[in-house]
């Protein structure tokens, strides 16, 4: 198996809600929208999309009622410190919690998380020390 991720799938419990983020809030692109599941425009990027939490639990065999951290970080990469700052300041401006304002990291890079209104977290951040990143923008 190749270190790949195909499409990415948010389970979320409000898809009116999840799609007004993500759309009227962060300026994302729908792609597909199947009922059941929307795919927003990706840019040649692992798509991201969401399915309503019970049928994506009941899809991959799992109960759909989970609670604290999941182990699992969004990671957003761009090419500047002042990006961050706008990134984080547009989520919170959609409806995001911010958990973590941005500023230096412990290894020496910048960067800030929030969380979506489903409980999603992005971590978004900027190095100087590389220039072979998977940058988003």
């Amino acid at each position: 198996m190749r270190a790949h991720v195909s499409s990415i799938l948010l389970g979320v419990r409000d898809m009116d809600r999840a799609r007004q983020f993500y759309t009227e809030g962060l300026g994302w692109k729908v792609q597909s929208d199947f009922g059941v599941s929307v795919f927003f425009a990706s840019g040649g990027a692992s798509p991201v999309g969401f399915y309503s939490r019970e049928g994506l639990a009941a899809q991959v065999g799992t109960d759909e009622e989970g609670s604290g951290f999941s182990g699992l970080v969004l990671t957003y990469v761009v090419r500047s410190e002042a990006r961050v700052d706008e990134v984080i300041a547009e989520a919170e401006k959609a409806g995001a919690t911010v958990l973590n304002r941005a500023g230096d990291l412990p290894w020496g890079g910048y960067g800030g998380t929030f969380a979506d209104p489903e409980g999603y977290i992005w971590s978004v951040g900027y190095s100087s020390q590389g220039t072979d990143q998977p940058y988003a923008e």
